[in-house]
């Protein structure tokens, strides 16, 4: 049964994928058809992310009345109805509207499946599932292209995405008792929970708590500053040529995909500490690499480098959380983690673009070096300051 349930899991990270990367793919086809400005791509974004942030906060209440495979099931069944109703929006104001139960859909399910599979699987699991995440935000561009080119527009790229998370929900309904079962079989340590959740200020008073929103918080701006600025870095400064750099920044993601599915078999050897500390280190390497005069081509192989280097990184964060919080805690510690992450995401490439815009786009690397740096000092901090629990570096024997 237990089998079973990561088969769904698998799943669920998956189709969790697919509407990530929709927007940025569609919006060429949409602002024409709605006559807005270009721009307004950003206020559906600010918008899917406020909801994501409030509803990540939001994760340890619901999944402490509700449980992991409800808030699943139920989130991922309001994310299709978003999905359905961008489907069907003809102006812009009705994608702002459906916005918001897009966004309060994603960061709860996001925590709280996290937290689940933090505290239940062994840390090759974290890595692979979130390597079927990019496989899933890989396919959905793709899914998205197939309708534009069969005459089915943009909404006909949401239709499909969205029938594809409703049948997901409907899996996951029906997988509820498995979860229940689950639970119930497990007999790791810690598990059991405080009788009330705990209030923000309270979960910010844990020992290590701040630092660790900080790591997440800089590790996404890291790799969503890359993500973002990389083809114009190489296009601008380094003279690659547009194609190519578009082509290259590509590359970064799958680079991150292929590397969490390799990263799973190295966490058999090395545990979270040592994995996060080695992903950091390759982004190091890879952000150097951009920063000396080499020329076209090692800046380009820098910027795979440092795709490969955030590989391990987000995956063993995640999944070190029990063990440096403790089961009881870990789920409103995942919380506030995924919203400073989204706060990271939302607020650090957009500062850059205010950088490269009024100094210099050359400025990239050492932005992106100077974030990795107060990472790295994060993550120390963060294990120092919870070294004292005895299963920060042994798993409480999580089922493999």
């Amino acid at each position: 049964m237990f089998q079973l349930l990561l088969v769904i899991i698998y799943i669920s990270f998956i189709s969790l994928g697919l509407p990530d990367s929709l927007l940025g793919s569609a919006w060429p086809s949409i602002y024409p058809k709605l006559q807005v400005p270009i721009s307004y791509a950003g206020i559906i974004s600010m918008i899917i992310a406020m909801g994501t942030i409030v509803s990540s906060l939001q994760s340890d209440r619901l999944t402490r009345k509700l449980g992991t495979g409800k808030v699943t099931a139920i989130s991922v069944g309001i994310t299709a109805s978003a999905l359905f109703g961008f489907s069907v929006s003809t102006s812009f104001w009705m994608l702002c509207l459906w916005a918001v139960p897009y966004g309060l859909g994603a960061g709860s399910v996001d925590a709280s499946l996290n937290n689940y599979v933090a505290l239940h699987y062994k840390s090759h699991h974290m890595s692979w599932l979130h390597c079927m995440w990019g496989v899933g935000a890989t396919i959905g561009p793709y899914i998205m292209g197939f309708a534009l080119t069969g005459g089915m527009e943009w909404n006909g790229g949401y239709r499909m995405i969205a029938l594809l998370q409703i049948v997901l929900t409907l899996i996951l309904v029906f997988s509820l008792p498995l979860w229940k079962k689950s639970s119930s079989d497990t007999d790791t340590e810690d598990t059991e929970l405080p009788s009330k959740s705990l209030s923000l200020k309270e979960i910010i008073r844990i020992p290590g708590a701040k630092a660790g929103m900080l790591c997440f918080f800089c590790y996404c701006a890291v790799e969503q500053t890359t993500a973002l600025w990389a083809s114009s870095y190489l296009n601008l400064f380094k003279g690659v040529p547009s194609e190519t750099a578009a082509r290259f920044a590509g590359l970064f993601f799958i680079g991150i995909t292929i590397g969490r599915a390799v990263s799973g078999f190295i966490t058999m050897k090395l545990n979270d500490v040592q994995m996060t500390r080695l992903g950091q280190s390759i982004i190091g390497l890879g952000v150097i690499i951009m920063l000396l005069p080499l020329g076209q081509t090692a800046s380009l192989a820098g910027l795979i480098i440092i795709g490969l280097g955030c590989a391990p990184v987000y995956p063993c964060m995640l999944h070190s959380t029990p063990a440096h919080f403790g089961a009881d805690r870990s789920q409103a510690v995942f919380g506030v983690q995924m919203a400073s992450a989204y706060v990271g995401t939302c607020l650090m490439p957009p500062l850059f673009g205010l950088i490269a815009n009024h100094i210099a786009v050359s400025l990239l690397p050492v932005y992106l070096l100077a974030v990795l740096i107060f990472m790295i000092l994060m993550h120390e901090a963060l294990i120092k300051k919870t070294a004292a629990r005895k299963n920060y570096t042994v798993a409480r024997s999580p089922l493999s």
